[in-house]
């Protein structure tokens, strides 16, 4: 088996950025009108959003966004995003390709060096040709390619599939990619969704060393982890059967088929299972979780996170034990465990422990084992 480490990681984050203020403004706006409609329906009126409940719900005070022309008129809130013909290079394909260049520019390759790309990502753009090639075309890559989702936990399962097939030398290395363009699909107008999520694409490079290499400043992965259990609280209903499931199927009715959750079911049955996860797969490797120098979590919720951490280690987690991304740039889906690591990791010294942890649909929960070279 070959030793295996992360030998680089790139982050995009949009320059587009909505504030809680902004976005509570349109969607009360939207609000003052359904309500009007809803009262000469008969129908209950909804709620209006605020700042303040969107901090205490989840710790978000901003987000950046892939495309911000769209989501604030309260006659649309969607992103515009004009189609693309055919031959030109996709929205997500386009999305990945950023932040992978900049994790081969940190990992001192090209694309002729990659042997593999998998782009993972709770939102594929289209089913085939599979954005993954895409991807791999655009950077130069041979060998093969594939996409590959699991909700929020994408990224982690990517390095659980590429981490095993590095160790046994069926790849050399492999790119995972993961293009979160989540507003596309998010719904504004839901109260209780429409704050969580925000746009960013991060990749990573896992590659073999020898047995007595050492790449000062990387991660060795020591061991990676899956669990999967089916539940409905958090879901999407859109695909492709949904149009033939329509009279009138030249309209596909999005309403009702995007990101929906129970809130408070998520918050609890994911906290003590992520709690457990963290616990058993610690102490799988003779480690608890005081050995860990530093946990970065799935960038969902503030509290959520806070208290798995608790549960786990017994006491209040800081910033430097368990770094938080979510306040300025929302839920990225699959990319926020990679964008905590990216930005809070060069402080560590050689031999500390890491963990990566990603959690969500399905539900799903990923983690990494690692160690600072």
């Amino acid at each position: 088996m070959h030793r295996v480490i992360i030998s680089g990681i790139g982050v995009e984050i949009p320059q587009a950025a909505i504030s809680n203020d902004e976005l509570v403004t349109s969607f009360n706006a939207w609000v003052d009108v359904e309500n009007v409609r809803r009262e000469t329906a008969g129908q209950e009126p909804i709620k209006k959003s605020d700042s303040e409940f969107i901090v205490y719900a989840s710790g978000v005070k901003n987000r950046h966004v892939h495309t911000l022309d769209g989501i604030l008129d309260p006659e649309r809130m969607t992103p515009r995003i004009a189609p693309r013909a055919d031959d030109d290079l996709s929205v997500e394909a386009e999305f990945g390709v950023a932040s992978a260049r900049k994790a081969l520019d940190h990992a001192g390759l090209t694309g002729a060096d990659i042997d593999m790309v998998i782009c993972a990502a709770s939102h594929q753009q289209r089913p085939y040709p599979a954005i993954s090639i895409e991807i791999q075309k655009e950077l130069g890559i041979e060998g093969a390619a594939f996409d590959m989702s699991l909700g929020c936990s994408s990224a982690a399962a990517a390095l659980h599939v590429a981490f095993n097939l590095v160790r046994s030398g069926g790849q050399k290395r492999v790119l995972i990619v993961t293009p979160e363009i989540i507003t596309g699909h998010l719904n504004f107008r839901d109260r209780q969704t429409h704050f969580i999520f925000g746009d960013a694409s991060v990749a990573m490079v896992v590659e073999a060393i020898g047995p007595r290499e050492t790449r000062p400043g990387r991660f060795e992965i020591l061991d990676t982890r899956n669990w999967t259990q089916f539940s409905n609280n958090i879901r999407t209903n859109f695909g492709f059967l949904l149009r033939a499931g329509q009279e009138n199927t030249s309209v596909v009715e999005m309403e009702g088929n995007m990101i929906k959750q129970v809130g408070n079911k998520v918050f609890k049955e994911v906290t003590h299972a992520a709690h457990r996860f963290i616990t058993a797969f610690l102490a799988d490797h003779g480690m608890t979780q005081s050995d860990i120098r530093r946990y970065w979590l799935h960038q969902a919720n503030a509290r959520m996170n806070a208290m798995i951490l608790k549960l786990a280690l017994g006491h209040e987690a800081d910033q430097d034990t368990a770094p938080m991304v979510l306040e300025r740039l929302g839920n990225t889906a699959a990319a926020g465990a990679i964008i905590a690591l990216k930005e809070n990791h060069e402080d560590m010294k050689s031999g500390d422990h890491g963990l990566i942890c990603a959690f969500g649909a399905g539900y799903s929960i990923g983690g990494a084992l690692v160690r600072m070279m």
